[in-house]
């Protein structure tokens, strides 16, 4: 007690441990999840024998309720939660990184089955650039994309001791990323936690899952510990989600029953970008082509265009040896590579992605560290499936010149345009009387099914090899041969200067990171900064690092038309320090927090982020908080110097600013109205870091004994929010007084107002008998642009409420008659979400219903053989589909139907991403130790 020096027993539970001076001197016993012990030792010749407690105390005793709620967690300035190494065996999900969705705070979203993402308060995006997300204090980031991909590339469950969420502005010791919250992981270190661990699952959609784990300690002459390793790898392989939305899109112009057809969220290519050549809803085109409409091209499904084979390796080495009793250097290298389908702007296959980083850090617990990392990463065979669909469709017929269009109304007027005509009661237009509008379209409308059947016959005649253009070929069937070869052409080449769609990304970063702290008498400070160096490497593919070159498939054999390119590097580097002075008063009960960190990239000017907390301790548990902080965000790769054609829009970054571009309202009164005067033109000032000031109160205490209750509110102010906004360029026919081109952007921007966000959040955790606890969580969240006119676009994408539920069971006994079950254990959770706009691209922008999910799962433990069985599921079924009594056409649902689709519970979480459903999964666990 009172020093570093520290062992571990073995598995029958001895231990040796070399101590400085003689006795007297007490041992302090503990391990996480039990009730800790303190010993005398009056004499070496004394017998020591200690038996810890877990739950039956836990119940019984505030100091160790408290034992699964850290000093960390009630004396924070901020909200922290916490998911400790016996939590994340028991989650209730499938995997610890799912179950971090059950924590107060914290949203988590699937835009597929391998690829899952953590946001807190607010601006909740499958690209989580304002959350930090960092594995034993190292940034988890992609190089390129500046942001984590979930767990996708992270620690195994094995691995990871705990979590701890902070939530809201932490900048202070964290850096610029740390805008709205840190996802922080820390993993087991091979001295505390030696021996083997093993784990296999399977489940449904194939899943199979298994993990090994491994570390060793050596000891010294003196028999102390000195050096230790650990081994860590990890595989998954699952049939994942389908994206098979059939809805139209948000804002398209026609439904389902269109017979000319539609904009399906994920079928691609059948956007209608022909910029208006393909409908006849003028007075002329109903004349010349009644019954024809607008119509769509046909598109491609997701399913055609992605490998749905997910699959994910990780793993990784990692040296510790001690040169003090409490210095340690570690030496680390891990890696993670797979495929999965991964939602952005669009809809992207990683494929074969590949991602390793490599790690020096000296340290001594809690006084300082040194810390260098190096993240490298290579895209693989990565693509954008979207952009695959227009590529294909113009290998066959280009949309530039409009061919397929042509086509398609040209087959109308030669073909359908006089069964049309010739239906009973349709009148054709007379000269010089009124056209009959509504009466035709009542007359069509009754003949809705030959209208579908006329529309279809036009449509195969314009996927077909035009007679009108000899160089155009037929559309490219999935599943052919012919479809086959060029998707695979087509995902090979670059998407830029190769005529293709595959990413080249082998971007990397390099970090240097130190800390030091101080413990006078009067007062604790902490002294620390860090440097940044980002190298991205796209070759044009993402960012603006090349030249700008025409391409094209050749449309006779396929090969790739382009110029010489010549790429240019982009770096980026930015270096920040920080200070910090902690000092307790009025005997230790208010704990008083100020902070101010400055930092400045290449580009921004230096911008300082301070910050003031007061906590205090009211009674031993009764804590109540207050914060003001502030944080800063630097504007992102993407945000500086991105490129890229999604085909609906180019997105841009924003490092130099833009003249001169349109707004889009404006673009559709020029065309609608023909005045030139009516567009609007616009210039867009360069990007600028992005600045936030939080206000919070919270209150923390242990109630009656055996609850926890937290609950907190913040009030955040955004300056120069960053979002973006679309502009066009556009070239005009002044003598026709009509656009003859016109490119969409979206460009990175500032927004001009101040925007504001706020959020209340209550949870409760109640045990009770012993073995059980009852959790429940509550929070609310909101943007408010306080009326700002600004055309910027916020994708806050969170939901108003939301709200967990939830009961488990650990290492219970169960009494029957004949004879009792020990050792079982479960875990229930119930979450709802209230339905939101989701703003993610020009392709996925719309609703996410209201949805509701549970997950549970029960265990048994056998420690005779060290092993936990596990069975479990996630979004086991809805109540709410259960509730629902009638479908969307107002027909009664009867009873068995509804049982039905409650328990195939398909719930949309990322509009555009796939429906998310059930997963049921048995695991085992072996912790043999040595």
């Amino acid at each position: 007690k009172g020093t570093s020096t520290c062992t571990v027993t073995d598995l029958s539970g001895k231990f040796e441990l070399k101590v400085d001076n003689p006795p007297p001197f007490s041992l302090v016993i503990s391990f996480m999840g039990y009730s800790p012990q303190e010993v005398e030792v009056k004499s070496l010749s004394d017998k020591i024998k200690v038996q810890l407690t877990t739950n039956e105390v836990l119940l019984q005793a505030v100091e160790v309720t408290g034992q699964r709620i850290s000093d960390k967690q009630k004396e924070s300035p901020l909200t922290i939660e916490a998911m400790d190494i016996i939590a994340i065996k028991e989650t209730p999900s499938s995997n610890f990184y799912e179950g971090l969705g059950q924590l107060k705070g914290v949203d988590l979203v699937s835009a597929s089955l391998g690829f899952k993402i953590i946001n807190t308060r607010g601006f909740n995006s499958t690209s989580p650039v304002r959350s930090l997300q960092i594995i034993d204090g190292v940034d988890n980031q992609s190089p390129g994309l500046n942001f984590s991909l979930g767990n996708f590339l992270g620690a195994s469950d094995l691995d990871v001791m705990k979590v701890d969420i902070v939530v809201g502005a932490s900048s202070a010791f964290y850096g610029p990323n740390a805008f709205n919250g840190v996802i922080s992981m820390t993993t087991k270190n091979p001295f505390t936690f030696p021996g083997l661990t093993v784990s296999y699952k399977m489940g449904e959609r194939n899943l199979y899952e298994t993990a090994i784990r491994y570390a060793q300690v050596f000891k010294n002459k003196k028999g102390e510990d000195k050096f230790a390793y650990k081994l860590n790898l990890f595989y998954m392989r699952a049939d994942d989600w389908e994206a098979n939305n059939s809805e139209p899109t948000s804002g398209t112009e026609e439904g389902k029953n269109n017979p000319g057809g539609y904009d399906a969220v994920n079928r691609y290519g059948d956007e209608n970008l022909t910029t208006g050549q393909n409908n006849a809803f003028t007075l002329s085109g109903r004349v010349n082509y009644p019954g024809l409409g607008r119509w769509h091209r046909t598109g491609y499904w997701e399913k055609d265009l992605v490998d749905y084979n997910s699959r994910n390796m990780k793993g990784g080495i990692a040296f510790h040896y001690k040169i003090k009793n409490d210095v340690e250097l570690i030496s680390s290298f891990h890696f993670g590579t797979g495929t999965t389908v991964y939602q952005g702007d669009n809809r992207y296959c990683l494929k074969n992605i590949w991602f390793a980083q490599n790690k020096v850090e000296l340290k001594k617990e809690d006084k300082f560290f040194i810390r260098f990392y190096a993240t490298q990463e290579d895209a693989g065979n990565s693509y954008d499936a979207v952009f695959t669909s227009f590529i294909l469709q113009n290998a066959a017929k280009d949309d530039k010149y409009g061919y397929w269009s042509t086509d398609y109304r040209n087959y109308w007027n030669s073909n359908i345009k006089k069964k049309v005509q010739a239906l009973p009661g349709f009148e054709k237009y007379k000269f010089g009387l009124p056209y009959a509008y509504d009466h035709n379209d009542s007359v069509m409308n009754v003949y809705s099914d030959s209208l579908e059947i006329w529309h279809e016959m036009a449509r195969t005649f314009a996927d077909s090899a035009s007679k009108y253009f000899p160089n155009t070929k037929a559309y490219f069937e999935p599943g052919t041969e012919r479809f086959d070869s060029l998707k695979a052409l087509i995902t090979s080449r670059k998407s830029y200067g190769e005529g293709g769609t595959k990413f080249f990304d082998k971007s990397a970063l390099y970090h240097l990171h130190g800390e030091y702290k101080f413990q006078p008498k009067f007062m604790d400070i902490t002294l620390g900064g860090n440097f940044r160096l980002y190298r991205p490497n796209s070759e044009g593919t993402i960012f603006s690092d090349t030249s700008f070159v025409s391409y094209s498939i050749d449309s006779k054999n396929g090969d790739t038309l382009s110029k010489d390119t010549l790429y240019k590097r982009i770096t980026n580097h930015e270096f920040g320090g920080y200070t910090g002075f902690e000092k307790k008063i009025w005997d230790e009960k208010m704990k008083l927090n100020f902070t101010v960190r400055g930092d400045k990239n290449q580009n921004f000017n230096f911008v300082f982020s301070p910050s003031v907390s007061m906590v205090y301790t009211a009674k031993q548990n009764h804590v109540i908080r207050l914060t003001l902080s502030s944080a800063l965000r630097n504007p992102t790769l993407a945000d500086q110097y991105l490129f890229y054609n999604v085909g609906r829009a180019i997105l841009l970054g924003n490092i130099t600013g833009y003249d001169s571009l349109v707004t889009l309202p404006s673009l559709n009164s020029f065309i609608n109205t023909q005045k030139r005067d009516s567009l609007v033109y616009v210039n867009l000032d360069p990007i600028k870091p992005e600045r936030v000031k939080t206000l919070e109160c919270g209150y923390r205490a242990t109630l009656l004994k055996n609850i926890f209750f937290d609950a907190g509110y913040y009030y955040s102010f955004y300056y120069d929010f960053i979002g973006y906004r679309l502009l066009a360029n556009v070239k005009v026919d002044t003598v026709l007084n009509r656009p003859t081109s016109v490119q969409v952007f979206r460009i990175a921007s500032n927004a001009r107002d101040v925007v504001t966000t706020q959020g209340l959040s209550v949870s409760i955790n109640y045990f009770f008998k012993k073995y059980f606890m009852i959790s429940g969580n509550y929070c609310w969240n909101v943007l408010d642009m306080h009326g700002s006119d600004d055309p910027l676009i916020p994708a806050f994408n969170t939901p108003r409420q939301k709200y967990n539920i939830g009961i488990s069971g650990r290492d219970v006994l169960m009494n029957f008659k004949f004879f009792k079950i020990r050792n079982f254990g479960f875990n229930f959770n119930y979450k709802w979400m209230e339905g939101f706009t989701y703003e993610g691209s020009p392709q996925f922008t719309g609703l996410v219903p209201t949805y509701d999910m549970f997950d549970g799962q029960i265990n048994y433990r056998i420690p005779t053989i060290h092993a936990t069985f596990k069975l479990g599921a996630s979004n086991l079924f809805g109540i709410r589909k259960f509730e629902k009594k009638n479908d969307e056409n107002g027909n009664k649902i009867e009873f068995r139907d509804r049982i039905k689709n409650a328990f195939d519970n398909q719930n949309l979480q990322v509009y555009g991403g796939p429906y998310v459903g059930r997963m049921i999964y048995l695991s085992v666990l072996f912790e043999p130790g040595f």
